[in-house]
């Protein structure tokens, strides 16, 4: 039996070092060539240009990787590793190209990529990736010599550049608003909607606009403005134990975490968390405005209807004496009739109907190249994601869901995800200034 047994471990050593000789000579006499990827499209490169490539191999592994520039026959290593170990199955390489370093010119070249493996017939792959040699950064021309822009408002400005641009737009401080092409009786222009923090002041808001070509080289410029202070109000609400029962249930049935919570728990929960989540799901549907302008003249306004609250209103939340946080009204609140119809305030696009955390039963409309409106606190929302819909048409009912007290609509435009002053977009004058006139120059 002693015997037996030894036979047959003896046995399965000798096929387990056959699978390996075979796994190995099968590795070895590998025919697959390696494969070579770039992370992106290269058709220029710039002074300072960031390049990623993936090699991979999985037969008999990587045993070189190498990148060069070739311009007028003369070749210039960018990175080179022989890879000693087999059974390297991939190698990404991130690296820079220094044109200036490398004493390119600007004109044509071609990025040459090798990848060899381990194998008995040196499998080797080449690729050549024509490019352009391009240090020289797009120039860009402001149409608009003189902006005047409101705390909290919003900017509009046209500009032309060189150049195809890769990316442009504005930037206040290091928020970023993309640009949009338009065309024109000369060609192509940019434009660029932006918002205006609250707090914008001349001294220390910097508004710049930006422009990065295929080669990577940037421009950046400051945008001339000037910056109009705005008043704001300030507000004490106490919340009442009645308010409190009649937002609570809303909100502990949606979110289960909230149950056997406190009032106050509640509410700061709401006032807080909530409120940012919200904000970011509002930021992130935004981000996908579609790239030409939907919207024409003047957005409607709730008719027949007061203000209840005013775009800036800063409040602080008072409960049984002591407060529970503070907020800043993002919008306007219009009261009616009870569920008096809300209407389009302009044409675009249905990109959200649904609940929405403190804005209730809410509808975002997309007016294209980042401008957005929002309609909050609905009793029923009578339209669709994806549907067009005219100015004034109908769109639902105004109710009291979410973080209302009463009966209203919560009105807010948006740009590019930031809050903006809907009482611009509802005056004519400003409108026609502002952004008309700023598009036929």
């Amino acid at each position: 039996m002693k015997r037996t047994g030894t036979y047959v471990m003896i046995a399965v050593i000798i096929l387990l070092a056959g699978a390996a000789g075979w796994l190995y000579f099968a590795n070895y006499l590998d025919g697959d060539k390696p494969t070579i990827t770039l992370n992106r499209n290269i058709i220029a490169i710039g002074k300072q240009q960031d390049i990623g490539i993936t090699f991979s191999d999985e037969g008999g592994g990587l045993s070189l990787v190498k990148v060069e520039i070739i311009q007028d026959n003369q070749p210039h290593i960018l990175a080179q590793e022989n890879i000693p170990a087999k059974g390297t199955p991939q190698k990404i390489v991130n690296l820079k190209a220094d044109t200036e370093r490398l004493k390119l010119k600007n004109g044509p070249a071609v990025l040459h990529i090798t990848a060899d493996d381990f194998s008995l017939f040196n499998n080797e792959t080449i690729l050549d990736v024509p490019v352009t040699i391009d240090t020289i950064p797009p120039q860009i021309s402001i149409l608009n010599p003189v902006n005047y822009i409101s705390q909290g408002g919003t900017g509009f400005i046209a500009y032309r550049i060189s150049k195809r641009a890769s990316s442009t737009g504005v930037y206040v401080d290091d928020q970023f608003a993309p640009g949009y092409t338009m065309p024109t009786n000369n060609g192509v222009m940019s434009v660029a909607y932006f918002a205006l923090p609250l707090d914008a002041s001349n001294q220390k808001t910097r508004i710049s606009v930006f422009a990065s070509d295929e080669a990577g080289n940037v421009s950046k410029i400051s945008l001339p403005c000037t910056i109009k202070p705005k008043r704001f109000r300030t507000d004490s609400v106490n919340l009442s134990n009645t308010f409190l029962q009649k937002i609570i249930p809303e909100f502990q049935s949606s979110i289960p975490g909230l149950q056997g919570k406190t009032s106050e728990e509640v509410f700061t929960y709401i006032n807080s968390t909530l409120r940012e989540q919200n904000d970011k799901t509002i930021q992130d549907i935004c981000r996908k405005s579609v790239n030409k302008q939907l919207w024409e003249g003047t957005f409607v306004r709730m008719s027949n209807a007061a203000p209840m609250a005013l775009f800036g209103d800063q409040r602080t939340y008072v409960y049984d004496g002591k407060s529970l946080g503070n907020s800043v009204h993002l919008g306007i609140d219009l009261a009616s009739t009870v569920h008096a119809p809300i209407e389009a305030a302009n044409n675009g696009i249905i990109v959200f109907a649904g609940p929405l955390g403190i804005y209730g039963n809410a509808v975002i409309i997309d007016h294209g190249m980042g401008l957005l409106s929002l309609y909050g606190h609905l009793s029923a929302i009578e339209t669709a994601v994806g549907k067009t819909v005219r100015k004034s048409e109908k769109i639902g009912l105004s109710g009291a869901t979410g973080l209302a007290g009463g009966d209203h609509l919560h009105f807010s435009i948006l740009v590019n995800g930031q809050f903006v002053n809907p009482r611009e977009w509802w005056d004519p004058h400003w409108i026609e200034d502002n952004v008309m006139k700023k598009m036929t120059i």
